[in-house]
């Protein structure tokens, strides 16, 4: 029985990836900061080992990466790395010791895109902290696989959704109200024209990539891969689709940038701004070649589940209901 080791599993991700590695055969250790529950309960947590580690403080000491080698994993999957060093520790301690690594790392590794779907090959223009930082993550790795032969793969995901959490809107944030706006044929302004793009993948998917990467193994070293929808939305045609699903037809409105933004809360009109100034729309052509990539969900799909759960729990309010 292989060991795999999770790091980060109790998060998005985890929630559905855990479960499938046991369903594999795994031995599986969950690294986590404490014990906090899956998103959705699983038997096979059950048959899980967790071990209470803390990253950062660990990183600083110089100690996370051999604390992980210590676990004596045979695959090593991280969830939460974002910061080079951390990638290096990782690497430095683990080198010639396991048969593969499987990096969780973004499409913001792209920044702006000149040609849509954008593929795994195009050039990176990252912007940001978190995009810059994932990208000389990607870069860092790549280098180990392809030239030092260290086992590791990268799997972009777009913007995570499921039940637990709260999907990114059609209004290009995360606050709930708009589906609400939207389930009430109230109007909702959106920004420019409503035609920048927003693409989100199901955690479950996410998971199965990761799990493909594993069962291809020489195939998936040295590669990067795009876990994704099959296709972006528009904000535009998100809002739409949202009040067609609810049964009451999107009353849209538009408006420049500048006016929209300061009609916003900030943390509205930022998280906005980081989405669309990206505006991603990824292929996922080549995963589908090399690992057999099938997502189960389409954006609209992954995004309906999660605000079912969100009506369940009242924060979303459906008339009638």
């Amino acid at each position: 029985m292989a060991r795999a080791v999770v790091i980060g599993g109790s998060g998005h991700i985890g929630t559905y990836l855990v479960p499938r590695l046991v369903e594999a055969g795994y031995e599986v250790v969950n690294v986590a900061r404490g014990q906090r529950e899956p998103y959705r309960p699983h038997g096979a947590w059950d048959r899980v080992r967790t071990e209470i580690l803390d990253r950062d403080a660990l990183e600083q000491a110089g100690r996370f990466g051999t604390a992980i080698a210590e676990l004596a994993p045979d695959v090593v999957l991280d969830l939460i790395c974002f910061m080079p060093d951390s990638a290096r520790q990782l690497v430095e301690a683990l080198r010639g010791r396991i048969q593969h690594l499987v990096h969780v790392g973004t499409i913001w590794v792209h920044g702006t895109s000149a040609v849509v779907p954008t593929t795994e090959t195009q050039p990176r223009r990252p912007f940001g902290d978190y995009g810059v930082n994932k990208a000389a993550i990607e870069a860092y790795l790549l280098d180990e696989a392809r030239r030092r032969g260290f086992p590791a793969t990268i799997v972009h995901p777009g913007h995570i959704v499921g039940p637990g959490w709260n999907p990114l809107n059609p209004a290009g944030h995360f606050h709930p109200e708009v589906f609400t706006t939207l389930a009430h044929s109230r109007e909702l302004a959106l920004p420019n024209f409503g035609l920048e793009t927003v693409h989100h993948v199901h955690a479950d998917d996410v998971a199965q990539i990761m799990m493909r990467a594993l069962e291809r193994r020489s195939t998936a070293i040295g590669e990067a891969f795009h876990a994704v929808s099959p296709a972006a939305l528009t904000l535009r045609g998100y809002a739409e689709a949202v009040g067609d699903w609810f049964g009451s037809p999107a009353q849209l409105s538009f408006l420049p940038w500048p006016e929209w933004g300061e009609a916003q809360a900030p943390e509205n009109r930022q998280a906005t701004w980081e989405h669309i100034a990206r505006s991603p729309s990824c292929s996922i052509d080549k995963a589908r070649a090399l690992l057999g990539y099938a997502p189960r969900y389409s954006s609209l799909e992954a995004v309906f589940e999660a605000v079912e759960w969100l009506v369940g729990q009242g924060t979303v309010r459906v008339p009638g209901r």
